[in-house]
């Protein structure tokens, strides 16, 4: 069986192995007895045979599995030639891995069931072809994080909440490999030297973690799941994260080419309403897409994507978004899509706006509308150029006319919980109006925050830019004594 896929002749059959050894625990430590009534033992003579150490207690089934495993998967890298393996379908490869598997547990003497096989077999190949014990977390659809804290301490969100998942890793070296095995697919390694490295899955998924010496504890591991579902924005007004009427409002915003930054906290939704925000695109507009990781998944034909790049070892060789937003401007853009906004890039997304770009987007991270306005002035700051607050704050009024802002509650939930539009500049200070505002009104007994959106009563000032594309919104839509 092995034979057609070893570098060499084919090997005996597997010999039967002795069970798998128990998990090193450390030197066993015998239960303390109560002080003796009389006399205390003398010690041990020089020379004397040391008396016999308590043995360590015996492996759980879910351990001798575990080590079996990380052992069979060795035999195999060393006995198989993996570049003919990597040329067979996936069925035809299971095949033939299963019946190797077959053989090695009769040898090893392992009790397993068919089902149970057929388990063992596909953990075997994650560890072979994917990423082990990962794979099962990374096709659960209802996972969005996997954050691993050492390899014994490792967590997933569901549904807005962090949960705990049993240790999936044998011992540091498992995780530390499947670490290994992600940063080289994309070009890049991580070790002490090089503790710290942000890497993108084939997936799309974002990966970022720190070793050791950063890591105090063992490795740190963040994946943030990139979804395979587009989230449209009926969805979220199915799930009730925002209103017909507001997403009608933004939608057509989007259509006339008023310039929308997404604003929020981590985790609380930007890169989703942005990629449900750029489904109103006209499909005949040339975007081009600039991200860290690439995450966007915009449904128009002509989409150019960038990403940008960190420096190699010897620090050089980095492209920061700064860049790539220069470069998309001789590209000849319609819109640029900026996926994070968060350092000197905001000066030139801002020219970008402001010189017939029109209907540009970006996400930005701020707790507020007016917090997300203070932040690009920052920002616009760490660009190093000699410009006076007035005139930062007079390119942010002219450049950006909406800000749609979310919010992850307490329960997990994700809501748009203010519709903001900038309408210019008096004196100093940059005018902004509200047009939708979610108001919370309580907790129920099962934690589950309570609330509703509504209407402030002002009437966008782009509606007559709406108009004059032959969209017309309904006065109804801004009424306060009208529910949503």
């Amino acid at each position: 069986m092995l034979g057609r896929f070893s570098g060499r002749t084919a090997a005996p059959p597997p010999q039967p192995a002795p069970p798998p050894p128990a998990l090193a625990r450390g030197p066993a430590v015998p239960a303390e007895a109560p002080p003796p009534a009389v006399a205390v033992p003398e010690p041990p003579k020089p020379g004397a045979p040391a008396a016999p150490a308590m043995p360590a207690p015996p492996a759980s089934p879910n351990e001798k599995l575990l080590d079996a495993k990380v052992r069979l998967h060795r035999r195999l890298i060393e006995e198989l030639n993996l570049a003919a393996l990597e040329k067979l379908p996936a069925d035809e490869l299971r095949r033939e891995i299963h019946g190797i598997i077959a053989q090695w547990v009769v040898a090893e003497r392992l009790p397993l069931n068919t089902k149970e096989l057929e388990l063992f077999v596909s953990e075997v190949m994650d560890e072979m072809t994917g990423l082990g014990p990962l794979e099962p977390l990374l096709k659960d659809p209802t996972i969005a994080d996997i954050l691993i804290n050492g390899h014994q301490n490792i967590f997933v969100e569901r549904r807005g909440m962090l949960e705990p998942v049993p240790s999936l890793f044998k011992d540091e070296a498992h995780l530390m490999r499947i670490i290994q095995k992600i940063v080289s697919a994309v070009g890049r390694r991580v070790d002490e030297s090089s503790p710290l490295c942000d890497a993108r899955l084939l997936d799309g998924s974002r990966f970022n973690c720190a070793v050791r010496p950063i890591g105090v504890d063992g490795p740190l591991v963040s994946i943030r799941k990139f979804s395979k579902s587009k989230l449209s924005l009926e969805k979220l007004v199915e799930v009730g994260a925002i209103k017909p009427q507001m997403a009608e409002v933004l939608a057509a915003a989007v259509k006339a080419r008023i310039t929308t930054i997404v604003s929020g906290g981590t985790g609380s939704g930007k890169t989703t309403m942005l990629n449900a925000l750029s489904a109103y695109i006209s499909h005949t507009e040339r975007l081009i897409t600039i991200e860290d990781a690439a995450e966007l998944q915009l449904q128009q034909p002509h989409v150019a994507r960038m990403e940008t790049r960190p420096p190699n070892l010897e620090g050089k060789g980095e492209i920061r978004q700064r860049d790539l937003v220069k470069n998309a401007l001789r590209m000849r853009p319609e819109r640029i899509i900026l996926g994070e906004c968060r350092g000197e890039e905001a000066f030139d997304m801002l020219q970008a706006m402001n010189t017939g770009h029109e209907g540009s987007m970006a996400t930005i991270h701020a707790n507020n509308p007016r917090e997300a306005i203070s932040r690009l002035e920052q920002m616009i700051g760490m660009a190093g150029l000699p410009m006076s607050q007035l005139s930062i704050r007079g390119q942010i009024s002219a450049a950006v006319r909406m800000i749609v802002q979310l919010q992850r509650l307490a329960d997990g939930k994700r809501r748009v919980t203010s519709v903001a539009e900038i309408t210019g500049m008096e004196g100093e200070i940059i005018q902004m109006q509200e047009i939708y505002k979610y108001v919370r009104t309580g907790t129920d007994g099962d934690g589950n925050i309570q609330g509703h959106h509504v209407a402030t009563g002002v009437r966008p000032r782009f509606l007559q830019e709406l108009v004059a594309h032959g969209i017309n919104i309904p006065g109804s839509y801004f009424d306060p004594s009208k529910p949503l």
